[in-house]
């Protein structure tokens, strides 16, 4: 694609490329792209824009542009995304970890702190755990607490163990393969669980032709749509999740977009809750529920 050009030429053609295939930031992830083949950060890049771009970077310059352009989350082309402060691998067998799902994590350890739960051991479960980026940042904040993580997939249960030895928890998560509280079933955790945290599937499958095609085309279908509604795993795991908090336990999940007040009903039904937080993000948007037991 490009030859005998500088690294600054090589950006601004790249960042061409990728706006003519309608990449949102075309110029932030040609400049990624390259870092990323280059193995260098952005001050080294910086430093050097005038220098001739190798022929054998070149090579591999183009052929992660290509897949950009065909719209593959820049995430599965480097391999990697930072959640909570740390680097979690990810691969298209699971969801890119998005920042707005750090207010998960932000969310348990507001309420482990002020409920009284800190002065003992605290039992975790992340359901739907995808890459592991709730369970192993929680993990990490918390090193006295054990962890049970479980989901459907099990190569995203794989990339989950992987992230978890990189970040020196996996002796602290146990990863189980199986449908929500399922794989738990035989591990004598009724009662006993002080928070059930997820980021389930929450898009209805009538909404799929919306989505940008980065999530459409690329990421695992299995980790996006619930259903007709897009509320049918939350509805299961509300019925599900008494049965294993303890007394004050608190189930914390993601939502989307106009699904509060269908989630806070459902809350309100089960009658084994009190009555349900909505937590918004930093756009203002209704981003979390959060119900505890009675």
């Amino acid at each position: 694609m490009f030859q005998n050009v500088t690294l600054a030429q090589a950006i601004q053609e790249a960042e061409k490329l990728l706006r003519n295939h309608g990449v949102p930031e075309p110029r932030l992830d040609a400049e990624l792209l390259l870092r990323h083949v280059l193995g260098r950060d952005r001050a080294w890049l910086l430093a050097r824009l005038r220098e001739s771009l190798d022929e054998a970077v070149k090579e591999r310059f183009d052929s992660v542009l290509e897949r950009r352009a065909a719209r593959e989350p820049i995430q599965y082309i480097t391999g990697s995304q930072e959640f909570w402060g740390l680097d979690f691998a990810v691969t298209r067998d699971t969801l890119v970890p998005r920042p707005e799902t750090e207010l998960i994590v932000e969310t348990v350890l507001r309420d482990l702190g002020s409920s009284g739960k800190s002065g003992r051991q605290q039992t975790i479960i992340d359901l739907c755990s995808g890459s592991g980026c709730i369970a192993v940042s929680l993990a990490h904040e918390l090193p006295a607490a054990r962890f049970f993580a479980t989901d459907a997939s099990e190569a995203a249960i794989g990339m989950a163990r992987e992230n978890a030895r990189r970040h020196d928890v996996a002796g602290r998560i146990r990863f189980l393969t199986g449908d929500l509280f399922g794989p738990l079933q035989e591990l004598d955790l009724a009662g006993r669980v002080d928070v059930i945290a997820s980021n389930p599937p929450y898009i209805a499958a009538a909404d799929r032709d919306a989505l940008q095609p980065e999530v459409r085309d690329f990421e695992p279908a299995m980790a996006l749509f619930a259903g007709p509604e897009g509320t049918e795993l939350h509805r299961r795991i509300i019925e599900g999740a008494p049965e294993f908090l303890a007394p004050d336990g608190s189930l914390i999940m993601e939502m989307g977009i106009g699904q509060a007040e269908a989630l806070s009903e459902m809350v309100r039904q089960s009658g084994a809750f009190g009555p349900p937080e909505i937590v918004k993000d930093l756009a203002g948007i209704d981003r979390l529920i959060v119900a505890k037991i009675k």
